[in-house]
């Protein structure tokens, strides 16, 4: 059996069905997301440097009234007081029924305000005093940029202690990759350091250039190669290469550990159009797949 024709356990059916995905916080994306995600879904919501968070808020608020589920993203880093972080909590609450949030650092260097890192955001007591339920952070399975691997981990073990304390949920949501190796390698480790719940990031379907510019912004590590390969052996730059192979090597590797994930996310690169096909699709079995 190739990888190909390789069926995918009703396992990882049930969870690329359910992947979330992620907008832009302008708002612009609701009417594609309409088209191509169903009422329910998960949906990220994006803090990019300069990013208003009452923008970010009025985004939140259509996608509730839409019938979705809005994760806002928190940038500690570009939150210019714990005031701003308070009313940001506020307004999402009030104004778009938020619960779930994902807290990242931010891709600023200097920090706006008193909060430098994802910690020092959990550590202002903001998030349990406005009833947000469940806090997603940020894996980077390639290797974070500015952390080593041990500290990364003890960044991660902190959090889980924070989450404990304070009665709240706490997942990894990670990095995308486009091999299945590091992923699973990570967890691995995570686990050996007192695990957390997984939710794993994959590229949505995207020409390989595509890929290979976002992968560059974002720092994607040695997988990089294997969209590189793509370009290689089929000499195409403009053919869709979609995480069909990562999450075949992930239900592989979960298969021979026993271990698992509590999601999957979609980083909808080649546009949600494309990303909510691919979702539909890989779930059905290989016959009755659309020919690519």
């Amino acid at each position: 059996m190739t990888a190909s024709d390789q069926a995918i356990s009703s396992e990882f059916a049930a969870l690329v069905s359910a992947a979330s995905v992620e907008i832009s916080s302008h708002g612009h994306q609701l009417s594609a997301l309409q088209d191509n995600f169903d009422r329910g879904t998960n949906v990220t919501i994006t803090f990019l440097p300069g990013d208003d968070y009452r923008r970010n808020v009025e985004t939140a608020a259509a996608l509730r009234r839409a019938g979705y589920n809005p994760i806002p993203h928190i940038a500690a880093r570009e939150m210019a007081s714990r005031d701003s972080l308070s009313d940001f909590l506020e307004r999402a609450r009030g104004e778009a029924d938020v619960t779930r949030v994902l807290v990242i650092a931010g891709d600023v260097a200097a920090a706006k305000g008193p909060f430098r890192s994802s910690l020092d955001v959990c550590h202002s007591g903001l998030i349990e005093a406005h009833g947000i339920s469940s806090v997603s952070v940020a894996g980077h399975p390639e290797g974070h940029p500015f952390l080593t691997p041990q500290n990364a981990f003890k960044m991660l073990g902190a959090w889980r202690d924070w989450g404990r304390q304070a009665g709240v949920r706490l997942e990894v949501m990670t990095q995308f990759c486009f091999e299945a190796a590091p992923i699973l390698g990570w967890i691995g480790e995570l686990e050996a350091h007192g695990g957390l719940p997984v939710i794993v990031g994959l590229a949505g379907p995207a020409t390989p250039a595509t890929l290979i510019k976002f992968a560059l912004r974002c720092g994607i590590g040695n997988s990089i190669r294997s969209v590189r390969n793509q370009i290689g052996r089929f000499g195409r730059l403009l053919t869709d290469a979609g995480p069909d192979e990562v999450i075949r090597g992930l239900q592989s590797g979960f298969e021979k550990t026993n271990a698992s994930i509590a999601g999957i996310h979609l980083f909808p690169f080649g546009g949600l159009r494309k990303a909510g096909a691919w979702r539909r699709q890989f779930a059905l079995s290989p016959a009755d797949r659309p020919a690519r």
